[in-house]
């Protein structure tokens, strides 16, 4: 592998998802036309990217690798201005890639999120592992969502002590209450 595009960019997102759901992972491969190998060479050459002191940082490195956003706009928190980016990524064309940046480009958060249009129900019908994102379920009456304290992950308590498991803002699971 000599380079990544956003389909090496999803390989990239299905390692750490492949921690929680090995199974949707596997599954998802083949859609890509790619193996384990293919996925591990991605994730090695995404992190040679993320240590390689002449390579772009921040928001230049997403665009190296996915391209020009599809959308841009600014949002204003308080005193603060901040960029949204968003691209589509082709394992999911219901969800869109979504990097919160500074108006310098350093990368504040980047997560997976709901596509306008999107054709999945809301998750007040029932949570679906691998369409609903964090903002579907963290509206929810109820519900509390909760920093693990490890980057790519969120869990999102819901009432009944149900919790929903998020890697990269994708819904991997639902526990039952305890």
């Amino acid at each position: 592998m000599r380079g990544l595009a956003r389909r090496e960019f999803c390989l990239v997102l299905l390692r750490r998802m492949a921690d929680t759901r090995p199974d949707l992972v596997t599954d998802a491969l083949p859609r890509l036309g790619a193996d384990r190998a293919e996925a591990r060479a991605a994730h090695r050459r995404w992190q040679a990217l993320q240590h390689a002191p002449r390579a772009p940082r921040g928001l230049s490195l997403h665009a190296a690798v996915l391209g020009p956003p599809a959308i841009s706009d600014e949002v204003r928190t308080g005193d603060l201005l901040l960029v949204v980016h968003r691209w589509p990524l082709p394992l999911w064309p219901h969800l869109l890639w979504e990097v919160l940046a500074d108006p310098h480009g350093a990368v504040l958060d980047e997560q997976l999120v709901r596509a306008p249009g999107s054709p999945v129900p809301p998750a007040s019908s029932g949570l679906l592992v691998w369409e609903h994102v964090v903002a579907d379920v963290a509206v929810l009456p109820g519900a509390v969502g909760v920093d693990p304290g490890v980057p790519p992950r969120w869990e999102v308590h819901l009432p009944g002590g149900a919790r929903a498991r998020f890697v990269w803002g994708l819904l991997q699971q639902v526990q039952p209450p305890a």
